[in-house]
Parts: C-alpha cells; structure tokens; sequence
C-alpha cells in the first residue's frame, strides 16, 4: 500500500494505515464516540467566546483528490480564535467532507454511539506560532478543525448547493473546478454554537497529532440529492480502469470507525 493507495475499503481500508502511518496508532487519534454524559461542562462565560471570520471570495476551487471533495481556500483575512485556541489566531486552509452510502452513517465522530449521514471540517492552521500549514500540521498545537454533522432530510442546504452542484464536474480523482459563486464558510456552521472540543489527530493518513478539535453539537440540514451528489464521485483518475473493490471505485463510507478517547479530556461548551 502505497501512500497513494491508502483508502476506506477493506483491503486499504483504516484497520491498515498504521502500518505505513506509525501515527494512526498513537494515542491521540480522531474521530471519537462522544459520550456527552462524560463530558466536562463549561460555557462561554468561563472560556473566551469562539470567534471566527471569513471571506467568501477566497474561496477558490473545487477539488476530488480521491476520498473526499475538497474546497481550498485562499486563507489570508480568515480567522478562528477563541475557546480551546485561547488567543492564537487560526487560518482557513481548506474544508472537505465525509459521507456514508446510506444516510444512517457517513460522520467520523458520532454521539453515544449514533453517526450522522456525513460530517464537513473546515482545517485551519496556527498563524501566531507556525509559518507554514507544512510546519503547523506536525505541532500539537497546529491545526483547529471544525466538525459540522450533516443530518440527511428533504431540504437542501443553500450554502452547500453552491458545491454539490458542481460535483458533477469533479466526478474523477484530480478533477478540480474554479468556483463560480463564492461559498460562505460561516453559512456552513450550524446557528447554535455549543461544541464539543477534545485534543486528537487527523482523521486522514498521515493521522498527524496535531488537531485541536471543535465538534458543533447540533447539525446542519443536508439534502438526500446533496449527499447523493457525494455519493457519485469517483476515487480513480479518469484514464484508469474502475477499481473492482466493494465500493464500485465510488467515494462513499470515507469515514473512520471512532478510536478510544483514552485518557484525553471531552469539553463541552455551551454556545448561544
């Protein structure tokens, strides 16, 4: 298994990708069942409101890298801070998702053991004390990244339209579009911003230690036809021959089943 071929089905799948990523075994790793019972409690009054902002116009491509969609971001002006970050301030880079074949499953973090139809994660980076998103990804202080649980129903979500509509033009791994409308990352965030935070990893070889993540507990509606769109996508390269594996070369189960939250700390902050 080539670092290429790292994938989610059962000969590629996660149960494999320490043996080439040491780190996936570690003890830090994402995602993880959140047991909100367990959960420290906290509020915004004893910990500084999480704040963010950013451009719609930096926005700037659509990408299919294989296992995922992917959007990259010019990050400069975008800014996350606050809460588990204290007062360093934080970077867009990108954001992408993760979604299941039916809509009972698809998210990476589940609650009390529920997974949602999908889960998107906006990866920023730690501006005040890395110089590169390189630099930041191998810190433990290094990238933020925002969890948004997708619940499958009859209603499209208006910002995210915006990319399901052009997933059909990035059905191929290496496909990339320009985005034609500037996407809102902030419209893509639930309105209620209690949150659950917990030090883990990247949920994606090389599952780097480096994340300090921001779970919102409540979840942002997504249509069937939307996730469908997700479900269409390819993950070979359109001069290659369709893999036969069990997910028919499709982009679909690209989550990772939960690791043990060990001995790390949940924090539950509640928003407005």
């Amino acid at each position: 298994m080539s670092s290429h071929h790292w994938g989610y089905t059962a000969e590629n799948g996660p149960a494999h990708w320490a043996k080439e990523f040491p780190q996936a075994s570690g003890h830090r790793q994402s995602p993880v069942d959140i047991t909100p019972s367990s959960a420290k409690k906290g509020s915004e009054l004893n910990v500084a409101p999480l704040k963010w902002s950013y451009v719609p116009e930096h926005t700037v491509s659509l990408t299919n890298p294989g296992y995922c969609w992917r959007v990259d971001v010019k990050g400069q002006d975008s800014l996350l801070t606050g809460g588990p970050l204290g007062t360093d301030l934080y970077k867009l880079e990108q954001f992408h998702s993760h979604w299941g074949c039916t809509d009972d499953k698809g998210s990476e973090h589940t609650v009390d053991g529920v997974s949602y139809a999908g889960e998107l994660h906006l990866v920023h980076w730690n501006t005040t004390k890395y110089e590169s998103f390189a630099k930041a990804a191998s810190a433990p202080d290094g990238l933020a990244v925002l969890g948004v649980f997708f619940e499958a129903s009859d209603n499209a979500h208006p910002e995210l339209e915006k990319i399901t509509n052009l997933l059909p033009f990035v059905v191929h791994k290496g496909d990339r579009v320009t985005l034609p409308d500037a996407c809102d990352p902030s419209k893509l965030l639930p309105t209620t911003t209690s949150y659950w935070t917990y030090e883990g990893s990247l949920t994606t070889p090389p599952c780097s230690e480096s994340v300090i993540w921001i779970v919102f507990k409540t979840p942002i509606e997504v249509s069937r036809d939307q996730l469908d769109a997700m479900r269409n996508l390819n993950c070979y390269d359109v001069k290659d021959e369709c893999p036969c594996n069990e997910l028919n070369g499709k982009v679909i189960n690209n989550f990772r089943p939960p690791l043990p939250l060990g001995n790390r700390v949940l924090r539950e902050i509640s928003g407005h």
